[in-house]
């Protein structure tokens, strides 16, 4: 095998369909909504990396300080030989843990993005020579068969994005998991904690205006790929805190009546004004209700790390 290689787990119209079914599902539902997944085209993924620059969204921050004050504690817990990112993106953050693993045979990056694995694995080979590196197009939700490669197996899933799943979606990606694990085999899992409300909107509601243009980027996709006529001038970006559910949701909210034509789905969407979309709910964790959900899936929850301030949390399962 070179120290390159990459597997598609997706059929190459597998981004577009799927698009196409969330857009005329989601704004056909009561109420509105889409799923965060779509925000992540070339200029969404720019203006998130510029979100993670914004003095107020401190989860970034708050996750890179664990991995580089617990590297090497997470590295003697795992022995891990390879490493599985799930939503690797530029795979930036795990750096820090291929760094701190000695023993690191292979990395496995799993992303939608072809382009982006490939910039990676490139970029991580330059820096790492002796790394096997197989990449795999995947969507993590749909159902992944993994490369054969050496155990014990670390995987990882960072960012809090499982946090974007609702609870019965976060259930169900967590039995897969334990299913693609092996005796030995561990999940390293970024979760932001519950805080104050203030502390929370303001993460997701900067005076700059970046997470505001971010969850409007999605009606862009939609123009683009769709042939839709939003104007995200017509629609407000509100970020707002369920403390029911615990979690934040952004949403887009229309500012007047009007309908929205989406000749790619042959959709006519009406909007009375005030009326909202979801795009995403970002739910926010206790250590015991962490503990809770990784047990349900028969996964034990060996280690708990926060940053120094308490605000985010990287926890180490093993497959019971």
């Amino acid at each position: 095998m070179s120290p390159l290689s990459i597997t598609r787990n997706l059929p190459a119209d597998a981004t577009a369909a799927a698009l196409r079914a969330d857009v005329a599902q989601g704004l056909s539902a009561t109420p509105k909504q889409l799923p965060p997944k779509w925000f992540y085209d070339a200029r969404g993924s720019d203006l998130f990396e510029e979100i993670t620059t914004l003095p107020d969204y401190y989860p970034t921050r708050a996750e890179r300080e664990i991995l580089l004050t617990r590297a090497d504690h997470i590295a003697a817990a795992t022995n891990a030989r390879t490493l599985i990112e799930l939503g690797s993106g530029s795979s930036d953050k795990t750096r820090h843990l291929i760094g701190a693993l000695s023993g690191l045979h292979t990395y496995v990056p799993v992303d939608v993005s072809e382009s982006a694995l490939t910039a990676a694995g490139e970029a991580l080979l330059a820096g790492h020579p002796g790394l096997t590196v197989h990449a795999l197009v995947a969507d993590f939700q749909q159902g992944m068969a993994l490369p054969e490669t050496p155990g014990p197996r670390l995987l990882a899933f960072l960012g809090g994005t499982i946090g974007n799943l609702l609870p019965e979606e976060r259930a169900a990606f967590l039995t897969s998991v334990h299913d693609l694990l092996s005796p030995g085999d561990a999940l390293l899992l970024g979760t932001d904690l519950v805080k104050d409300e203030a502390t929370l909107v303001a993460a997701y509601d900067d005076p700059q205006g970046v997470t505001a243009a971010f969850n409007k980027n999605v009606l862009q996709v939609i123009n683009r790929e769709l042939d839709g006529d939003f104007d995200p001038a017509d629609f407000d970006h509100v970020a707002l805190w369920n403390a029911a559910e615990e979690w934040i949701e952004m949403r887009l909210r229309a500012r007047r009546d009007m309908t929205v034509k989406i000749p790619g789905v042959d959709l006519a969407v009406p909007f009375a004004a005030g009326e909202d979309i979801r795009t995403e709910i970002s739910a926010k964790f206790r250590q015991e209700g962490v503990r809770a959900e990784l047990a349900a899936a028969r996964l034990e929850l060996t280690n708990w790390w926060t940053d120094s301030a308490g605000r985010f949390a990287l926890s180490l399962a093993f497959r019971a």
